[in-house]
């Protein structure tokens, strides 16, 4: 069975920084991608960032590559997202997530993912 589960969300101030982690078990990511996605009240599943489990490509959504930066530990089987110079619009849940390389063609679109984690809230304060 497939866990995915977040931690590292908290509370910070606006230009402060956190450090998501995502442990993941329950079957060899080798073939897969692992990616964060966030969600704020009201408003759709946002691609944030992706990054081949195998390899380390990493691709990252336009409003968020200068400050915040994906990364994986094949070893520990985690994946987490460096968030630098937090702004207020960045609260939101984030989850981590994992899909198949084969078929996540559109890493913005949350249905090509197979797996979720529980989500992280991260609220920033102005």
């Amino acid at each position: 069975q497939v866990q995915l589960v977040e931690s590292g969300g908290g509370l910070v101030q606006a230009g402060g920084s956190l450090r998501l982690s995502c442990a993941a078990s329950g079957r060899s990511f080798n073939r897969y991608v692992m990616g964060w996605f966030r969600q704020a009240p009201g408003k759709a599943r946002e691609f944030v960032a992706a990054v081949t489990w195998i390899g380390g490509t990493t691709y990252s959504a336009d409003s968020t590559k200068d400050r915040f930066t994906i990364s994986r530990d094949n070893a520990e089987n985690a994946l987490y997202l460096q968030m630098n110079s937090l702004k207020p619009e960045d609260t939101a849940v984030y989850y981590c997530t994992a899909g198949a390389i084969d078929y996540v063609v559109n890493f913005y679109s949350e249905h090509e993912w197979t797996y979720w984690g529980q989500g992280t809230q991260v609220t920033v304060s102005s």
